[in-house]
C-alpha cells in the first residue's frame, strides 16, 4: 500500500492532523455564513471599524490565497497576498479561495514545515503549526464579524472554540496592536461569566456586545 506524504504526516503527528481538521471547520463555517451574503449586504458596517462587509470579504479572500501560497512554498511572493476587487460573484470567489487554502494545508508534510508569511515578517519563516493556528483564529473571529454584520447567529463547535482560545491568548498584546492596519486591537476585559467565544473576541480587541445597525442599538465598534 502506498501513502502520500500528507497521509504519513497525519499518522506521525495526530495533533497536527487534528489542528488541520479544526482549521477546515473554521473556514467552512465562514463559507456557510458568507453564502448568506447578498449584493445589498456588501455595504453593511462590520465590527472591523475601517471595513464594510465588502472590504472584509475582499480581505478574507486575499488571506486565503496568501496562506495557501505559503503552504505551497510560494508565500514570499506578495502578489499572492494582494486584495483584489470582488467582481460579480464575490461569494463564489470566496468559496473557491476557502477550499483552495484547505487543500493547500492538507499537502503540508508536518508541523515544522516552513511558511513564509511576509505580512508577519520578511526576515523569518514560521512553523506550519503556528501558521495554521494564525489562520484558524482569524477565521473564527472573522466569521463572527460576518455574522454580526448580517445579524446572524454564529455558534461554532465547542471543540473548535476550546482550541482557538489559547491561540487567541498567545497573540502578543503589545504596542504592535496600535499600529495602522493591525489585525487586532488591544485586548478587552471580560465578565466573569463570559463564554469561550466572548473570551476569544475580547482577547483580540473585539467587543462581544457589538451589534449591527439592524438592531438599532449600536454603531460601528472603534476596534478593528
Amino acid at each position: 500500500m502506498h501513502t502520500n506524504s500528507a497521509d504519513a504526516s497525519s499518522a506521525s503527528h495526530p495533533d497536527f492532523a487534528h489542528l488541520r481538521r479544526l482549521h477546515a471547520q473554521a473556514v467552512r463555517d465562514s463559507v456557510a455564513l458568507i453564502r448568506r451574503v447578498t449584493p445589498d449586504d456588501l455595504s453593511r458596517p462590520t465590527p472591523c471599524s475601517a471595513w464594510t462587509l465588502a472590504e472584509l470579504l475582499a480581505h478574507m479572500t486575499a488571506q486565503h490565497h496568501g496562506f495557501a501560497a505559503a503552504a505551497l512554498g510560494k508565500g514570499q511572493d506578495l502578489a499572492h497576498w494582494s486584495v483584489r476587487p470582488l467582481g460579480t460573484d464575490p461569494v463564489g470567489l470566496y468559496t473557491a479561495a476557502a477550499e483552495h487554502v484547505i487543500a493547500a494545508f492538507a499537502t503540508v508534510e508536518g508541523p515544522d514545515s516552513a511558511f513564509a508569511l511576509p505580512e508577519f515578517s520578511t526576515t523569518r519563516t514560521f512553523r506550519a503549526v503556528r501558521a495554521i493556528g494564525f489562520h484558524l483564529i482569524d477565521y473564527v473571529v472573522h466569521s463572527w464579524d460576518v455574522a454580526r454584520a448580517l445579524g446572524l447567529a454564529y455558534t461554532p463547535d465547542t471543540e473548535l472554540l476550546r482550541a482557538a482560545l489559547p491561540i487567541a491568548r498567545a497573540v502578543p498584546d503589545d504596542d504592535s496592536r496600535l499600529a495602522p492596519g493591525s489585525a487586532f486591537q488591544p485586548g478587552l476585559a471580560t465578565d466573569e461569566d463570559a463564554d469561550t467565544l466572548e473570551r476569544i473576541l475580547a482577547a483580540l480587541g473585539r467587543s462581544p456586545h457589538w451589534r449591527g445597525p439592524e438592531d438599532g442599538t449600536a454603531t460601528r465598534d472603534t476596534r478593528s
